[in-house]
């Protein structure tokens, strides 16, 4: 079987847009979670997120065809561009055949349905945008990278709500390795922060109450920990065999070796017992990479600062790992950048692979409490210089969707 490289790596986030501009925020333990100001959010009951910040589309597509994409599409575009221009693809010079986009979303063009209804029961049936439906559908952001880039290969969009991102980067680390494609642009994109989503996650008490003290809001396996904060964004990966990468010249950045996809069937939303789901799809995904547990030195944590996921989802760690559970690093990047949702594993695996790149650990900031419940070592407060070979970046979504990928540090 062949083997799948990370060769490219592309990021609009609340942190920062771009590799370096990411890296930098996420290894200075700089926190893009504020008060919001896309919308008026003075009757919610959760007034904060982690919106990005000064995002210009037109330093990606024309101002016309942006008029015509869903913010979550416009995202992708833009991540994608970075990536491929990261890792310095050259469409011309391939077969685009060859070249796929797998990109995932969990809710897709929520601002656009939102704002297409609002134009009906204002003003009419017939001033509903005849842009609407491909401007709200989920696959339109693998359909206009495809059409921006020339990319003419497999093409898949995974919806799994948080799970997405993970998603499409595990099955296309399975086309490339099984021979469907040379290359695919792959990860997720979401834009979410509307006020129907935020009044939704309200509802049901999913989000932080946080809202005096927006930039400690989000606090990953600490006791006081009281709900996620929602994020937009887009994190997008090239994917490449390896051979093909090699024989371009491209910089490596890190190897996909495994991955594991499982299902809780358990409750809508709230994690099976002792996170039952994710430990075998940890299980999978270490069976695919063909390695040990013990062997994994690092993991980026779904941690969403709810106190179920953290709860079972450092109980699926220890299940997997035993008594290796407590010599892993494993942190939270959402506690930095927000819960992008369907955009999480994707920015997520960006964050994983540079770490074991530059073997730099990203940090858990905002851990001040210990919770008895969760007792491992979170890399608190401050990035963390460590030479990993092995990591893992955990998804766990909605539905009881899990997603795991294993990803190595390069070596020829």
């Amino acid at each position: 079987m062949k083997r799948v490289v990370i060769t490219g790596v592309g990021a609009v986030t609340p942190v920062g847009t771009g590799r370096e501009e990411f890296w930098n925020a996420l290894k200075n333990g700089e926190c893009g979670i504020d008060t919001i100001t896309r919308f008026d959010a003075e009757e919610f009951s959760c007034k904060v997120a982690a919106e990005v910040k000064d995002f210009d589309v037109t330093k990606y597509v024309d101002k016309k065809e942006a008029k015509r994409m869903d913010l979550f599409v416009q995202y992708a575009v833009a991540a994608s561009k970075m990536a491929a221009e990261d890792a310095k693809l050259d469409m011309e010079k391939e077969d685009p055949t060859r070249v796929g986009v797998y990109i995932g979303s969990g809710v897709g063009g929520i601002e656009t349905l939102t704002s297409q209804y609002d134009k009906m029961i204002k003003r009419g049936p017939s001033k509903v945008s005849p842009f609407m439906i491909p401007m709200m559908i989920s696959n339109m952001a693998v359909g206009e990278v495809a059409i921006q880039l020339g990319a003419k290969g497999v093409n898949l969009t995974a919806v799994s709500a948080c799970a997405s991102g993970t998603d499409s980067i595990g099955h296309a680390f399975r086309a490339i390795k099984s021979g469907d494609a040379d290359v695919i642009i792959s990860g997720g994109s979401e834009a979410a922060v509307t006020p129907l989503a935020m009044a939704g996650f309200a509802s049901m008490k999913a989000v932080t109450s946080k809202n005096d003290t927006p930039k400690t809001a989000c606090a990953p396996f600490d006791l006081n920990r009281d709900g996620f904060i929602l994020g937009e964004g887009a994190g997008i990966v090239i994917l490449e065999e390896l051979e093909h990468a090699k024989a371009r010249g491209a910089e490596i950045i890190a190897e996909v070796i495994g991955f594991g996809s499982t299902e809780d069937a358990y409750h809508m939303t709230t994690p099976a017992p002792n996170g039952e789901g994710g430990a075998r799809c940890m299980a999978m995904a270490l069976k695919s990479a063909g390695i040990e547990p013990e062997k994994i030195d690092y993991i980026n944590a779904h941690g969403t600062s709810t106190p179920y996921n953290d709860k079972f989802e450092t109980a699926a760690i220890k299940t997997v790992f035993g008594e290796h559970a407590y010599k892993l690093a494993v942190s939270s990047t959402k506690s930095m950048t927000g819960h992008l949702l369907g955009a999480a594993g994707g920015v997520e695996a960006i964050a994983t692979a540079l770490a074991l790149k530059d073997g730099i650990i990203p940090p858990t900031i905002n851990y001040t409490t210990p919770d008895p419940e969760c007792d491992l070592d979170y890399v608190p407060n401050e990035a963390r210089k460590a030479d990993i070979e092995y990591a893992m970046s955990n998804s766990l979504g909605f539905g009881g969707h899990n997603a795991t990928i294993v990803l190595k540090k390069y070596s020829a």
